[in-house]
């Protein structure tokens, strides 16, 4: 009897051991068909504002897994970013300063640009007061020049920076002037938490407003949003590989074909939805050349 028990929980423990075993082998064959074969990396140059909404930590764990391609992130001013595309430093952008980018591919420097997606600049600030919500922009600059009031400018040569000069310009305040602007060289996470420390008032993306105040990290309102002259496009840009021959053309070509396909808009379109109500990015590519 005690020899019979002994065989039966040796088979039954091998039996076991086999059924692991499987389940062991058919996880690990899941897993590797799952993975996706990497072919390499690329270099996106993009703005901050792309980095400090969680955009770009939403959108290109996708594209790799999608794609095969790995991405190098840098993330600076988009002035600084096409400059680094001039220099042959990135294989693609991803930037909002649609004239500069549109004379960018005409110099010959970019072989293809594509609309993206678009969302809206705002006037922000800690005192609701002085200068009560409105959508008048030129209005509201004028009223922080004339009222002394502090000012902080990103002051980087990003595309936001250069919204803020074409709208003071617009407004005709001359910033040279004014006795409290402060202009940081920082990206706009930095800038606005800088606005909110001095309690001044900055110009900034919508995305990057609404993460940090989530965060907690600034307590920022919104004073003056939802003009025409507030829009903010972003447009993809490859590299011309004929005046850098270093350039990535196959890695960049997939990113700017798979940022304007149905798959990535509407990954656009859901950013956000959960979190804040509503998109913090409009997709609107149309698959022409811009």
């Amino acid at each position: 009897m005690k020899n019979k028990t002994f065989r039966l929980r040796a088979i039954m423990s091998i039996a076991a051991l086999i059924l692991v075993t499987s389940l062991l082998l058919n996880i690990g064959c899941t897993r590797r068909a799952e993975s996706v074969s990497i072919k390499g990396k690329i270099t996106l140059a993009t703005t901050t504002s792309t980095q400090d909404s969680g955009l770009l930590d939403f959108l290109l764990p996708e594209f790799t897994k999608q794609t095969g391609w790995e991405v190098d992130v840098i993330a600076v001013g988009s002035g600084a970013a096409l400059r680094m595309g001039r220099d042959g430093d990135a294989d693609v952008l991803l930037v909002h300063a649609r004239n500069d980018e549109l004379q960018f591919v005409a110099d010959g420097y970019g072989s293809v640009r594509y609309d993206v997606m678009y969302n809206d600049f705002l006037i922000v600030g800690s005192d609701v007061n002085t200068i009560p919500h409105n959508d008048n922009v030129l209005q509201t600059l004028q009223n922080i020049a004339s009222g002394n009031l502090s000012f902080v400018s990103r002051g980087d040569d990003s595309g936001t920076h250069r919204m803020e000069i074409t709208l003071w310009r617009s407004a005709g305040v001359d910033t040279a002037v004014l006795r409290n602007y402060s202009s940081v060289g920082q990206g706009m996470g930095s800038t606005l938490q800088m606005a909110d420390e001095m309690q001044a008032y900055t110009l900034t993306d919508r995305a990057t407003w609404l993460i940090l105040r989530k965060e907690g990290k600034i307590s920022l309102q919104a004073i003056c949003e939802n003009a025409p002259e507030l829009l903010n496009y972003y447009g993809v840009i490859l590299v011309n590989p004929q005046l850098h021959s270093h350039v990535n053309v196959e890695g960049g070509s997939a990113f700017v074909e798979w940022m304007v396909s149905d798959t990535a808009q509407q990954l656009i379109e859901q950013y956000g939805l959960e979190e804040f109500g509503g998109a913090l990015f409009t997709p609107n590519a149309n698959n022409q050349v811009r």
